[in-house]
């Protein structure tokens, strides 16, 4: 008797994590993300300088760097490095685990397989905007003091000094003056890394068949791996650099007195179109690298740690 279509579907299983598995996830994203940030650091310092220095305007990355390691020394290509590592250690694993776990609740609201294929992109979108929203929470008093280290020379001499010194001139609000630009720029980051990143690996994956999927070999793995992040970490660029501009602004103390949305909108006309994608090429250079080479590092330490692959709701041929 012929095999029905039912026969041959494949059962929808949803993964239950335990708490274990998501320590892992936490772990894997939080060195993931300290490492690729931490050294992409020099990138960051021309990138942010040419977005709040007027010397700076109007040049590219590498006339930029050049400025720095001419007027200040190669070591100012290191200034933030601190904030960095540490802002990225615990926002990546919170982002990375969150978005596994929501990924997981928004899958199991769907209902049904048929549901959840039928609305992936709603869920990926979802899950990167949730999770990436509680990681901001951690991220964003380090990221003011990356910020005013970066802009501001002499403000202090690391990281310790330059968040007791930020909190104590300006207090809780100063620490968090660039929430919701943050969130602005991470949330769109975050659906850029995550979203594009499956969809690029669905469109590869349904273009294979059943049989080519279970050979692939690993240098065939890890060039679908770093294609997919490379494309993810362009649309991620893209869509939070307004963002990652005014935030930026805000922390340097630019803009007039008044709500947060006041001077972000008041900020986002004087600069302009073209202003507001200041830095872009080289921003794009640093997270087309940021986001590859976490992606590969997450599935290595998760690898490691034993920890059980993600949940995966590609469509299927």
């Amino acid at each position: 008797m012929p095999e029905t279509i039912e026969s041959k579907a494949k059962p929808f299983v949803i993964p239950q994590f335990t708490s274990r598995d998501y320590g892992s996830f936490f772990l894997a994203g939080a060195l993931c993300a300290t490492l690729s940030h931490g050294g992409m650091t020099p990138i960051d310092v021309v990138k942010t300088r040419i977005q709040v220095d007027p010397t700076f305007k109007g040049l590219g990355f590498v006339t930029g760097t050049r400025q720095i390691i001419a007027k200040e020394g190669a070591s100012t290509l290191l200034t933030g490095f601190g904030p960095t590592a540490v802002g990225y250690l615990a926002q990546g694993g919170a982002k990375f685990a969150g978005y596994e776990f929501w990924k997981q609740k928004f899958t199991q609201f769907a209902g049904d397989q048929e549901t959840a294929v039928k609305y992936r992109t709603a869920i990926y979108l979802g899950a990167a905007s949730v999770g990436e929203f509680f990681a901001d929470i951690l991220l964003t008093p380090l990221e003011a003091t990356r910020i005013r280290l970066v802009s501001e020379r002499g403000y202090a001499t690391g990281l310790v000094s330059g968040f007791t010194r930020l909190a104590r001139e300006g207090g809780v609000s100063a620490l968090y003056s660039g929430f919701l630009p943050i969130l602005c720029k991470q949330i769109p980051y975050a659906i850029g890394q995550f979203t594009v990143n499956e969809l690029c690996h669905e469109l590869v994956f349904r273009s294979m068949t059943e049989e080519t999927k279970r050979n692939l070999s690993a240098s065939s793995k890890l060039t679908i791996s770093l294609g997919s992040g490379i494309v993810a970490g362009f649309a991620a660029a893209i869509l939070s650099q307004p963002a990652d501009t005014l935030l930026s602004q805000i922390n340097k103390g630019h803009g007039p007195k008044g709500s947060m949305i006041y001077r972000l909108t008041t900020l986002a006309r004087e600069a302009g179109f073209k202003g507001l994608f200041a830095g872009l090429g080289p921003r794009m250079i640093m997270t087309a690298g940021l986001v590859a080479s976490q992606f590969l590092m997450y599935d290595s330490i998760k690898h490691a740690l034993g920890a059980p692959p993600g949940l995966e709701i590609h469509k299927e041929n």
